[in-house]
């Protein structure tokens, strides 16, 4: 068996695809993932030994200069991305028997018309769920298409939503489908998404509306067994048909047994548990990089602790030369995390379920996208905060860390720490598997 995964997008979106590649290769699948060729991500597949096909421009450079919110240059991109799909993608593609797609909206709808061209099975995969349609939350806005306000109706914003997602990408998706032989599609992003999406999220940081029943108290119990399908009729209740059943597998998590430096082992055995500080691939412009950066580092100085600052698309630096602040690159986060006192990020779905897997507590600074959701997350668990905006002063942060480090906040992390599932890849490799070779949508496998 042959399978293909592609993405484009930061870490967040190719990490874990690598965590399901893994898996795959440890049940006897070959695997080749398409993925934007930055250096990073080529060494991270290198590692993994997992084979390459370089799909689309470097993401970093793109995703550090274009404005946010900025729709100036994204028809082109889009368009870039789907030939993408029909080109190299579709070439990975001829000998494969399934096609795992996950990454802007422009990807996957091309990802899936290639799959369709092909006759081989097609996933949708998410590892966030705030892009997932259905009515218990509105969609997000995209670029240069903002809903309107005042429009409280979930169904009626999705139905918007998929206007503004035809009028975006339609055109383009359908040129090439066309030029292949395949007739057009009038719903861009249901086309996508299937009518049975999986969502890559731990289904306790994350669960999905419909996946537990609440008792009377309103306290929520019988948790549905991962890979298994909330559908349009089940337990999500949902009386409209359009809405996806989505499958919820767990994370996807890469295993990581990369040990620290040893100077990073040095600085964090010289003293009390540091805070770790970092924004992953989040860029920060206009000189916001260094106004974050001084405000962490001022905030955990305060509560009498060390720093462990991680560079990242951010480009955090040091406010000065004092010894309790040591500058990490790439590192193991796994590792790293169960070795500090809280983690200070800006709520991605990967550094959010890291986090909650080592037990630390957690300040999330949200800058946009999903992580708003995953800041509220944290919160609403008890393992943290979520910071009021994107931009953090020494105080605000001060305050953050000292809610965080209490015992009980500290406490609670641990707790829930125990209920992570660390399987997901496992479960959607298997179930992909089990899909495949049956031909057909089957029941999760044991």
């Amino acid at each position: 068996m042959r399978v293909l995964l592609s993405t484009y997008g930061g870490r967040g979106s190719v990490e874990p695809m690598v965590g399901l590649a893994v898996r795959l290769r440890e049940l006897d699948v070959e695997v080749l993932m398409c993925a934007p060729p930055d250096e990073e991500f080529v060494e991270l597949l290198a590692d993994a030994g997992v084979e390459m096909v370089p799909a689309g421009r470097p993401v970093r450079p793109v995703v550090t200069t274009v404005k946010p919110g900025s729709a100036v240059g994204l028809a082109q991109r889009a368009a870039e991305l789907i030939a993408e799909q029909f080109g190299p993608v579709a070439l990975a593609a001829r000998k494969c028997d399934a096609l795992v797609a996950t990454g802007p909206l422009p990807v996957t709808a091309a990802a899936r018309s290639v799959a369709e061209k092909l006759g081989i099975r097609y996933v949708h995969a998410s590892h966030q769920p705030v892009s997932t349609p259905s009515p218990h939350q509105p969609p997000p806005a995209r670029r240069g298409k903002a809903l309107p306000p005042g429009v409280a109706d979930n169904s009626e914003l999705w139905d918007m939503d998929a206007r503004n997602a035809n009028e975006m990408f339609g055109a383009e998706i359908n040129a090439q489908r066309a030029a292949i032989g395949l007739p057009p599609v009038d719903n861009v992003r249901d086309y996508a998404f299937t009518d049975e999406p999986w969502l890559a999220t731990d289904p306790v940081l994350s669960p999905w509306p419909g996946r537990r029943r609440p008792t009377e108290s309103g306290e929520p119990t019988e948790p549905m067994e991962p890979g298994e399908s909330a559908g349009p009729e089940g337990r999500a209740g949902r009386t409209a048909p359009a809405w996806p059943g989505v499958v919820q597998t767990g994370a996807w998590i890469r295993p990581d047994d990369r040990p620290l430096s040893p100077e990073l082992v040095e600085f964090l055995e010289a003293g009390t548990l540091p805070v770790y500080v970092g924004f992953g691939s989040m860029p920060l412009g206009g000189g916001a990089s260094k106004v974050v950066a001084r405000a962490a580092v001022e905030a955990i100085r305060a509560q009498g602790l060390r720093v462990v600052l991680a560079r990242g698309w951010a480009g955090l630096e040091p406010i000065d030369g004092r010894d309790d602040c040591f500058v990490v690159g790439e590192v193991n986060q796994q590792a790293l995390f169960a070795r500090v006192a809280a983690v200070v990020h800006h709520g991605s779905a990967g550094t959010t379920t890291t986090a909650a897997r080592a037990g630390v507590p957690q300040v999330v600074v949200p800058q946009g996208g999903d992580q708003p959701y995953w800041a509220e997350r944290v919160a609403d668990l008890g393992i943290g905060v979520a910071h009021d905006g994107p931009a953090p002063t020494p105080a605000s942060l001060s305050a953050g860390l000292a809610t965080v480090l209490a015992p009980e906040i500290r406490a609670r992390a641990r707790a829930v720490a125990d209920t992570v599932r660390t399987d997901g890849a496992t479960v959607a490799a298997k179930l992909l598997l089990d899909e495949v070779g049956r031909g057909r949508r089957g029941p999760l496998p044991e």
